[in-house]
């Protein structure tokens, strides 16, 4: 039976973070006020390099080691499109454990706010570590931090990350890889779907290291009558050559 950690577990450090400013004191000093803006206003927002590349190609190298993950998915198996991707096991790398929960702090007040304006009954708790004891109470149990690998013509379907009855509105991609150098193609989309409107998609465009936040699921749209509720879904186009690695952080737990 795979070990289920208890909340006051230490991650395990397989993953040392660069020598400079610790990732925690990088991602405390973003400015949260603007990213928090951008997903008001467009449902995503990108930080700028944030890891660095010693960091991605640490994460990149996990890639290989079979006793880090809890499963891997081939996609085309399920029909969610090519290439494959890896779930971290419990303990998490520590780096992967310091953006989830340095992360989480900053993004709850919206993501409360955000649950408000849509007339939800949900309010999330102020830190991760709580937010994951309600995941396991409810046994959404396994880890859902990932690593997803693209090779030429791969591609990722449109989406959402949801996993179980408790989920966090927001969730976090880096891109590891370089783009125009390991690969080309391969753009982060975005597609807004608006009732009774036609459905908006969205080109990000990321370097090395960057990380864009974005709604896993609804967001709201304020209007002159009030705010209404629109979904998103996510996706990765073709790789036209090369490969790219990307790390995805979902601050809840899945069944």
């Amino acid at each position: 039976m795979r070990h289920q950690p208890t909340i006051a577990e230490t991650s395990m450090p397989v993953l040392a973070t660069s020598a400079g400013k610790p990732l925690g004191a990088r991602i405390a000093c973003l400015d949260w006020a603007a990213l928090t803006d951008g997903l008001d206003k467009r449902g995503y927002a990108t930080t700028g390099p944030l890891l660095t590349a010693a960091e991605c190609a640490g994460l990149i190298e996990l890639y290989s080691r079979d006793n880090v993950f809890r499963s891997r998915i081939v996609m085309a198996r399920h029909g969610y499109g090519q290439g494959e991707y890896q779930y971290f096991a419990y303990p998490l790398p520590l780096l992967v454990s310091d953006v989830r929960t340095t992360c989480y702090e900053h993004l709850v007040p919206l993501a409360n706010r955000w649950a408000e304006a849509m007339k939800l009954e949900t309010r999330y708790p102020a830190r991760h570590g709580e937010m994951i004891a309600r995941c396991h109470e409810a046994g959404q149990m396994r880890p859902t931090p990932l690593i997803l690998k693209y090779g030429t013509d791969d591609y990722n379907c449109l989406h959402q990350d949801l996993y179980g009855e408790h989920l966090f509105p927001i969730q976090v991609a880096f891109l590891l890889s370089r783009p125009q150098s390991d690969f080309d193609g391969g753009e982060f989309v975005l597609v807004e779907q608006r009732a009774r409107m036609q459905s908006r998609p969205e080109v990000v465009p990321l370097v090395q290291g960057e990380a864009v936040m974005f709604a896993v699921n609804q967001r709201p749209v304020q209007e002159k009558n009030g705010p209404y509720r629109v979904t998103m879904r996510h996706g990765v186009s073709r790789i036209r050559s090369g490969n790219r690695y990307t790390m995805g952080v979902i601050f809840h737990d899945a069944t």
